[in-house]
């Protein structure tokens, strides 16, 4: 094992790294920026280094060198997925803890892995095989895949340079925001056209490699759960999903195929886009660890960061497919600093009470204490709530009752919407696609969050009456009962 690794991120992400690291009797850096230097990452790891980027390649190796790390953990985001850094990594003799720079170069472009895909004989959604080079190219291979159809940028995810387009008159201008996008994210402004799967569900599969060529999957996540293309619900196993047990051996077998393709090691997320009928498609590969890993670690029992570490020291994986099971059911709230009443706009503030819940089949992964301010710098992602139990139902249950506990005062917060939504009778029937927010907002009916801010307000004018209709004993009983029911974070 590893003596000292660098961990190049921040937030909840790089604070998970840096509790296994220590589990491992492993010593950890962190890297910081000017805005992060009060962060919980920084505080947590045994020594800091601060760079002027988390993207800036040649600082992260710097400070890598300068404390003695012989590996660089990267998370997700930044540099995870830079194919260039894995290489100067390897230059600077210093290991990368993900997969070979060639299977993150040969899967990272969408189109080439598309066409990857199609040779290991998994289903493709029906689209471009390679960029649209101008707009009477794509208007072409829009007129030939059919309308309506989706833009979708050929060097990313996360949904940075996607537009959907049901006519040829939106084209153009959908052409040109999507590549402008695509630009700003991706330093890549070429975008490439697929055919859109109404109301298609988000289910991915994790798998896990080790420089032994040996291959696992670990089952699926249901990610449909999404708000501008990025998703909020995740949970482990998938609703469809869990209800046909030949469609799990299937899609794990197509990740599979394509991760032996490009000699994958390490731990990898195969996408796929499925229907209700279950017909499945390929979608993408994330060549790293998922925001969502903790669902497939309480369902599969595994630690993912443990296995990643062990696999970039050489060591083969323990087990074999046969081996993995899944048990009970696990579903993950992603609370982010944003207001879910303004489109989710980000709301980046102090932090100044923090309550956080726990108790049985409970995780958090967090990087946030009281005192710390949210900055508007980074993705607004402060937690990941995440709840077991034996079955779907009783984990929603506990979900609820975790995020009535979970209170943060200082920064708007979308747990009270979660609640919203894990109420919803369409979520509890497992009637799910990445359509589910808008579609929710639709039908949704303003009365609970109204109700809610009348009886703040009511609580406001009986504080400035002074207790004229209502004795102080009595307001603190309702305030104590509105803070029971976990709704203090709309007390601001």
């Amino acid at each position: 094992m590893f003596s000292t690794v660098l961990v190049a991120n921040r937030g909840e992400i790089a604070v998970r790294v840096v509790r296994a690291l220590r589990e491992l009797g492993v010593r950890s850096v962190a890297v910081f920026t000017d805005v992060d230097r009060g962060a919980l990452h920084v505080r947590m790891a045994d020594k800091a280094v601060r760079v002027g980027s988390y993207l800036d390649i040649d600082a992260v190796l710097g400070a890598a060198r300068e404390r003695g790390a012989e590996a660089v953990h990267p998370g997700y985001g930044f540099l995870s997925e830079n194919a260039g850094f894995a290489e100067a990594c390897e230059a600077a003799g210093i290991v990368f803890i993900g997969p070979p720079a060639e299977a993150i170069r040969r899967l990272g472009s969408k189109t080439a892995a598309r066409t990857l895909a199609k040779q290991m004989n998994v289903p493709v959604v029906p689209g471009s095989e390679e960029p649209a080079t101008h707009l009477e190219h794509a208007r072409e291979l829009a007129r030939e895949i059919g309308y309506p159809v989706l833009l979708k940028a050929a060097a990313g995810g996360g949904g940075k340079g996607m537009r959907r387009v049901d006519a040829e008159s939106e084209l153009e201008a959908a052409i040109r925001d999507a590549s402008s996008e695509a630009e700003r994210a991706f330093k890549s402004s070429e975008v490439y056209i697929e055919k859109v799967i109404e109301k298609p569900r988000h289910i991915e599969i994790q798998i896990v490699g080790d420089r032994h060529g040996h291959l696992v999957h670990l089952g699926e996540r249901e990610c449909s759960v999404q708000r501008r293309h990025q998703k909020i619900i995740e949970e482990c196993p998938s609703p469809l999903v869990a209800r046909n047990p030949e469609m799990r051996a299937q899609m794990g077998e197509a990740a599979l195929r394509i991760a032996r393709a490009v000699g994958y090691h390490n731990v990898g997320t195969v996408e796929f886009l499925a229907d209700g009928a279950g017909s499945f498609y390929f979608l993408e590969v994330n060549t790293r660890l998922q925001v969502e890993h903790p669902v497939t670690e309480l369902v599969t029992g595994l630690d993912l960061v443990h296995l990643q570490l062990r696999i970039a020291c050489g060591e083969p994986i323990p087990f074999t497919q046969e081996d993995v099971r899944w048990r009970g059911w696990a579903m993950e709230c992603r609370i982010c600093a944003e207001d879910p009443e303004q489109n989710f706009f980000p709301s980046p503030g102090k932090v100044v009470q923090l309550r956080e819940p726990s108790g049985p089949g409970i995780r958090l992964d967090s990087g946030v204490y009281p005192g710390w301010t949210v900055p508007l710098d980074y993705d607004p992602l402060l937690a990941k709530l995440v709840a077991w139990a034996p079955d779907r139902e009783t984990a929603i249950q506990r979900l609820l009752r975790a995020l009535q506990e979970y209170s943060i005062v200082g920064v708007e917060t979308n747990v009270a919407f979660f609640r919203e939504i894990l109420n919803d009778v369409e979520f509890r029937g497992g009637r799910l696609s990445t359509g589910f927010i808008s579609d929710y907002f639709n039908r949704r009916k303003p009365a609970a969050r109204g109700q809610e801010l009348e009886v703040v307000a009511a609580l406001v004018a009986a504080k400035a009456a002074g207790g004229r209709r209502q004795s102080a004993e009595s307001r603190t009983v309702e305030t104590s009962r509105w803070l029971s029911d976990g709704r203090s974070d709309l007390l601001r």
